[in-house]
Formats: C-alpha cells, sequence, structure tokens
C-alpha cells in the first residue's frame, strides 16, 4: 500500500513539475512578445518623423512614402507573431526603400533631424532583432517540451499548444540565400 502511495505521490510530483515548466516557458514566450511589440511600437512612431523629415526634401518622391505609411498602416494593425511578422518584413522592404531614395538627396543626408531618426531607427531595429531572437529560443524551447516524450503526455492532458516562432518571410528568406552585390 505504501509502495502505491509513493508511486502515485511521485508520478503527481512529475506533472506539477513538468506543468509548471510549460507554463513557465508559455509565460516567457509572452514576455517576449510584449518586448517584440514594444520595439514594434517605438519603431512604428519614429515612421511618421522620419516621412515628415524625408517629404521636405523630397516632395516629388510620393510613392515610396506612400508605401512606408501603408506599410506601417498595416503593421501596427497586426495581431500575433504570423501576421506581424509578414506586416513587418513588408514595413522593413518600405524602409529599405526609404534608405535607399535619402541617398539620392544629399541635403537629407545633412538634415540633422533626419540623420537621428535614422540612427534611432537603426537602434530600434538592433532591439527588434535582439527581441525575436529571444521570443524564437523560449518559443523553440516550449515548442520541443511540449513535442518531447513524456513532457508531451501532461502537455496534451493540460491542452498546453505550441507557439508560433517570430519568422522571415519567403522573399526575404530568399534574400538571405543571395550573396550581397557589393559595388566600388
Amino acid at each position: 500500500m505504501w509502495t502505491t502511495i509513493v508511486i502515485v505521490l511521485v508520478l503527481a510530483l512529475y506533472i506539477i513539475s513538468v506543468y509548471n515548466g510549460l507554463i513557465s516557458r508559455r509565460n516567457q514566450s509572452k514576455e517576449a512578445w510584449a518586448t517584440i511589440e514594444t520595439q514594434l511600437k517605438r519603431r512604428h512612431d519614429l515612421i511618421p518623423n522620419l516621412v515628415s523629415a524625408v517629404k521636405g526634401a523630397a516632395k516629388h518622391e510620393k510613392g515610396t512614402l506612400e508605401s512606408v505609411v501603408k506599410a506601417r498602416t498595416a503593421a501596427t494593425k497586426a495581431h500575433g507573431a504570423v501576421d506581424a511578422a509578414a506586416a513587418e518584413n513588408v514595413l522593413t522592404g518600405a524602409l529599405g526603400k526609404l534608405f535607399a531614395l535619402a541617398e539620392s538627396y544629399p541635403a537629407l543626408r545633412a538634415n540633422e533631424n533626419f540623420v537621428e531618426l535614422q540612427r534611432e531607427l537603426s537602434d530600434t531595429e538592433n532591439k527588434i532583432q535582439s527581441a525575436r531572437q529571444f521570443y524564437n529560443t523560449v518559443v523553440m524551447s516550449l515548442n520541443t517540451q511540449i513535442e518531447q516524450f513524456p513532457s508531451n503526455m501532461v502537455a496534451n492532458m493540460f491542452k498546453v499548444t505550441p507557439e508560433k516562432l517570430f519568422e522571415l518571410d519567403a522573399e526575404e528568406k530568399k534574400a538571405t540565400k543571395k550573396a550581397p552585390k557589393v559595388e566600388f
């Protein structure tokens, strides 16, 4: 009888331990996602100022500016890792075009406000990248635990489901496989 009690107690402690680990990882992934959202908000807040700085110097480049504003609007309305990743990837592309456009305007490159906004945005991009990396690490850890035996049985018992990674879109994946073109 004591043996049965000990076995049940050990099993219960194991289930509690695995469940608490799953919940801890799920909460870490939520916290990591909140960090990404904070950095994305900072990015979204900087963009109107950047667009305003460019408007003054490059008035006839309306199409590029509109694409940045449109991409920003879509990114601010995105929900969840999958939608946000797609929208942010489009926004990153639009910002790349904006910075390429800025290279054509020496007066804009000399504008202190533009240079400061560009530096702030670059800093924010680095923070977003770090936050994405941390989020994906935490999510991978959670998803691995959900899939591994015997913790998968506890995860199924309590309906703990895998989270989605914050991934590059298909076009960005293709671009990372190509060697960059360097010209002098």
